[in-house]
């Protein structure tokens, strides 16, 4: 159900609206986690060394799903909080005609590409065609996924961040019987994970839109709500073309970094995946303070709260800050048991690797969590470019630390170069959105109820 979060406490709403998120991109990861797992203990290195080959390219493509639909769920969250339903259909509508058309011009640029993308990523030739192929699957299952991420978004934009997650932990265990029957029993190669992942990922798609009509009288579309003015759709292109080329340009760093990592081999790249893996597990409760923090921020500055969106800011900053060293604490502890979960009786030097990865990127979670809460702060109340100015510092920062401490160091060096990317990333987002924040002259403490005018320059009608 609808559920505003322009009332109440913000950092209780705040998590209670985290905490289905986390969950639900636990079992979004798990989709990923269990093709390793599977790939891992049935199919062996190779087969592990083609998912982690690809997966920054495939990581990017969910990024830039991920990045554009926030993007547009942002203008739904702002309309519902000024209690704009009429604004919220047409943004609706909207969202969807413009997901059709980035999604189509997405996945034939990745199709047209496809050979000089693995050229540029250094794959070695023992796993080139196997790689090609487990690409051309995931990325016609980039419209599952986009349309997954923007129909979830939109419930999350009204206040709804638990039905998302039922179904994600339906599709997922899905996803997981689906591929042991199609390894195990029928002996695919990687293309059973593929597929496999694929048809999962579209059950998601339907059950969200199902529920979404059913349950979501407002998004009930007529005749007259598909006509949404020029001017309404470049508002919400403005908010997510930045947000799409954000979280893009996060994934090229990752697959700048992979490709260097390609050069190592068969077992590096095993490692690096397994290690990487537990990295996304490690920091999913730091994630899903974003799109809380983001949807939070969206509604308050939709009802010109400003004040309430201090708060909840500052909240969530203290809350990621004492979860990142927990995270930490743990990662540490555990790191060779982790390891192991992906790496099936992997040789020492395998085994090292991970651990090392793991060991060494855990230092910065803190940083990492500042940029969830701090950048998606200032997404929500429409600053998309400073956040894109701290995702292109993030990809020169992480590529120039990982061509040159690679070439000093080694493997270390690829260790070392997402942490000096999160403190970039970091820095800014921090100091761009105290900056902003500035500008509305509005005290920190009072009444959490009391509105702050909010400049509307160029707002279009809906």
């Amino acid at each position: 159900m609808m559920k505003p979060m322009t009332q109440g406490n913000p950092i209780t709403l705040i998590i209670l609206f985290a905490i289905p998120i986390f969950l639900g991109s636990l079992f979004q990861q798990a989709y990923i986690l269990s093709d390793v797992y599977i790939l891992g203990h049935f199919l062996g290195l190779h087969a592990l060394a083609v998912i982690g080959a690809m997966a920054p390219v495939f990581m990017m493509i969910i990024m830039a799903a991920v990045g554009f639909t926030n993007g547009l769920c942002i203008i739904t969250a702002q309309r519902y909080g000024a209690n704009d339903m009429r604004g919220v259909r047409k943004s609706f509508s909207g969202g969807l005609i413009l997901s059709v058309i980035c999604c189509t011009i997405f996945v034939g640029t990745v199709l047209l590409f496809e050979d000089f993308i693995l050229q540029k990523m250094s794959v070695p030739a023992d796993i080139y065609d196997d790689a090609k192929r487990f690409l051309t699957v995931m990325t016609y299952s980039s419209f599952a996924t986009m349309f997954y991420n923007y129909f979830a978004g939109i419930m999350r934009a009204l206040g709804d961040s638990k039905t998302p997650l039922y179904f994600l932990i339906f599709s997922s265990v899905l996803n997981a019987l689906i591929n042991i029957i199609f390894i195990v029993y029928y002996h695919f190669d990687v293309l059973g994970v593929a597929f496999g992942t694929t048809l999962t990922q579209c059950v998601s798609v339907v059950l969200c839109l199902i529920w979404l009509f059913w349950k979501f009288p407002v998004f009930r579309l007529k005749k007259e709500d598909w006509k949404v003015p020029f001017g309404f759709l470049i508002e919400h292109l403005k908010i997510a073309i930045p947000m799409t080329l954000n979280f893009s340009i996060l994934g090229l760093s990752m697959t700048i970094v992979q490709s260097i990592c390609n050069q190592f081999g068969s077992d590096t790249i095993a490692a690096f995946t397994a290690a990487s893996r537990i990295e996304q597990v490690m920091t999913m409760p730091l994630f899903a303070f974003g799109p809380a923090v983001t949807t939070y921020v969206a509604q308050n500055f939709g009802a010109c709260l400003i004040r309430r969106i201090r708060q909840g800011v500052l909240q969530s900053f203290i809350a990621v800050t004492g979860m990142s060293v927990i995270m930490a604490l743990t990662a540490y502890e555990w790191s060779d048991v982790l390891a192991g979960l992906f790496l099936n009786n992997p040789p020492p030097e395998v085994l090292e690797k991970s651990v090392t990865y793991i060991r060494i990127t855990m230092m910065f979670y803190t940083c990492l969590g500042l940029i969830f809460v701090f950048r998606q702060a200032l997404q929500g109340m429409g600053y998309s470019l400073i956040p894109l100015f701290a995702a292109v510092l993030e990809l020169c920062s992480r590529t120039i630390a990982a061509l040159y401490l690679v070439s000093a160091f080694g493997y270390i060096g690829i260790c070392y170069s997402g942490p000096i990317a999160w403190t970039a990333g970091a820095i800014v987002a921090v100091t761009g959105y105290l900056i902003v924040i500035s500008r509305y002259k509005t005290k920190l403490f009072g009444k959490l109820n009391q509105k702050t005018p909010v400049p509307r320059e160029r707002k279009i009608r809906a």
